[in-house]
């Protein structure tokens, strides 16, 4: 079968040390890279290569199937299974991804405009403002090459050109996504079409190149490459008119096409059937509650589907196995950490949905990270908490530069001891947040492929003693999960259908509910440091650092007494209007009931 025509807007092409300020040269990390890290230009400090794929799922096993990037990532790195995007989307997450702030601090909250996209990265200054940009300034060269962002386009892409590159080879829209007719665009060249040649092993080419150039000068590099597997492929047939500033597009949405060496693999590979995979009962929320159970002609549909994105990701798993023969071959893979992550992650029949993403279950927002470099644990597997805004202070605490005193997120821990600390030691939640539309990426069995009141704001909360899951929709609905007892997701403790205890992690209910939509409402419009920290707006004394500590018997009245999180209206986009009460003005601090806006 084959993906529907249809007619779609634009957006469907779609660090400071933990707790702490500055760089501390004592760190561990530091310390293991010597005292060059503090010299920018030095050739010591070490080199970074991030490969970034597109929508790669990581609850439906796609590591499974990528031998070479276990052999070289998995085997040889540490893997850090409580990775989270923050926004389970391409231009918003790797907005985030590079400023290091969540998307309601970025404002790029759509694939385009008005609310998101290249334009959208231009309008809010961030063309100036993000990672590249920052490493530049530290002393090193930069290269990327593939996707950058949506609605970065072979119109736009001049308009201005986007900064912070030493040298760059990108993607453009309307080809982005075609396997077999793609555009790149090199440094300040006009794009060039590549029809007939496989997207992902042009973009091969291009990094090694890169490589090889980077290898040949006397500073330290970062090299950004991120292919499009295993997205959907999408064919652009016409342009129309804009609309209200969107650009009306016609497109055709199918499976992703693998090279043509790889498409008679994995002939007997299906779709997990997980508890969620198409169940019997409907779950979650809002509309995603409203779903109907996929037909097995459906079904069938969807584990070819599943079959072409593992096959599309083995030209991934080849050009890892290049780039790490490159870095031996130059002598560069002692003093180089290599990041393998994605935007986004993806669904496939789980809550009986259609292929796609956007929605706040682990499939979508639970994402693969592996990190292999000097001093990084081999062969490990971590549950320390991470989230996509906590890469950019990742790298730029690498790159021996001054953490930027607007991130949202602190850096991963990377060395034995900061994994052993991080136990104890780190911040516990991700913020979770989106706005606007969900897309089935197939239409060939539902009428209603477009949904527009996917906007919501949710955390995840990942303790010792417990494992949870809490979301406000923008219809003022509510989820929460005990993923320790339904790590599927199946059962919203929330709604009405279900019969949710009347007890949880040894309290009554209602009170976790007070504690966890207190947290949420502080993080919905968090900036910088209160976005690591949220608990200490909160509980400015510091005697509160996790939800175990909020919980204490002698919180409750306070709690039940806090603003409850609650939007005025749907929107597209933020519209911090539409969002309801705001902690910053209308919250409270534990300290005789004092305003947020008084205390500060």
């Amino acid at each position: 079968m084959h993906g529907p025509t249809v007619l779609l807007t634009a957006l469907l092409l779609a660090a400071r040390p933990a707790f702490g300020s500055g760089v501390d040269l004592d760190d561990p990390q530091h310390r293991l890279l010597g005292p060059a890290l503090d010299r920018p230009g030095s050739a010591r400090r070490p080199n970074i290569v991030f490969i970034l794929t597109d929508d790669q799922d990581y609850h439906l096993n796609s590591l499974d199937y990528l031998p070479l990037i276990k052999k070289h990532l998995i085997d040889k790195g540490t893997h850090y299974k409580r990775h989270f995007c923050t926004t389970a989307i391409c231009c918003p997450s790797r907005v985030s991804l590079w400023t290091g702030k969540l998307a309601h601090n970025t404002n790029v909250t759509d694939v385009s405009p008005p609310h998101g996209g290249y334009p959208k990265f231009l309008s809010q200054g961030l063309n100036e403002n993000y990672l590249p940009v920052w490493l530049q300034e530290a002393g090193y060269n930069t290269y990327y090459t593939g996707k950058l962002f949506n609605a970065h386009t072979v119109q736009n892409y001049h308009s201005p050109h986007v900064g912070g590159w030493t040298e760059s080879d990108f993607l453009l829209d309307p080809f982005t996504y075609q396997y077999l007719n793609s555009a790149f665009q090199r440094n300040r060249d006009p794009p060039v079409s590549y029809k007939g040649q496989h997207s992902v092993d042009v973009l091969a080419e291009k990094a090694y190149g890169f490589l090889d150039s980077a290898a040949e000068q006397d500073k330290p590099f970062f090299l950004g490459i991120a292919p499009v597997a295993p997205h959907s492929n999408v064919a652009i047939e016409e342009a129309g008119p804009n609309t209200d500033d969107r650009e009306i597009i016609r497109a055709k949405f199918t499976p992703p096409i693998p090279a043509k060496r790889h498409e008679h693999l994995f002939q007997d590979a299906k779709v997990p059937r997980t508890p969620n995979f198409n169940p019997d009962k409907p779950s979650g929320a809002n509309w995603i509650r409203e779903r109907k159970r996929l037909t097995p002609e459906n079904v069938e549909f969807n584990d070819h589907f599943y079959r072409q994105r593992l096959r599309a990701l083995q030209s991934v798993d080849e050009l890892v196995d290049g780039i790490f023969e490159r870095l031996e071959r130059h002598r560069l893979l002692d003093n180089t950490y290599v990041f393998y992550t994605t935007d986004n992650g993806y669904h496939i029949s789980q809550h009986r949905l259609q292929p796609g993403k956007e929605c706040g279950f682990e499939e979508d927002i639970n994402i693969p990270l592996i990190v292999r470099g000097p001093g990084v644990p081999e062969n490990e597997v971590t549950e320390a908490v991470t989230a996509h805004i906590d890469l950019s202070p990742t790298i730029l605490k690498l790159a021996g530069a001054q953490p930027r005193p607007d991130f949202d997120g602190t850096p991963v821990p990377l060395t034995k001891p900061e994994l052993e600390q991080a136990i104890t030691g780190r911040q516990e939640h991700v913020t979770v947040e989106f706005w606007g539309i969900a897309a089935f990426e197939t239409s060939d069995f539902d009428e209603q492929w477009l949904i527009l009141n996917n906007t919501y704001k949710a955390i995840r909360v990942v303790g010792k003693e417990y494992n949870l899951y809490y979301s406000v929709w923008c219809t003022n609905e509510h989820e929460l999960y005990d993923l320790t007892t339904d790590p599927y997701q199946v059962k919203n403790l929330l709604h009405q259908d279900e019969i949710a205890p009347t007890t949880l992690l040894g309290v009554p209910l209602g009170k976790v509910i007070d504690r966890l939509d207190s947290l949420l409402f502080v993080l919905k419009s968090c900036k910088g440091q209160t976005c690591a920290e949220p608990w200490a707006a909160i509980h400015p004394v510091g005697n509160v650092v996790t939800l175990q500590d909020a919980l204490s018997p002698r919180f409750d009245v306070f709690y039940a007494q806090q603003t409850r999180v609650q939007y005025d209206h749907c929107e597209l986009g933020y519209i911090p209007e539409a969002e309801g009460p705001q902690f910053e003005k209308d919250g409270l601090v534990y300290r005789q009931g004092t305003a947020w806006h008084e205390w500060v």
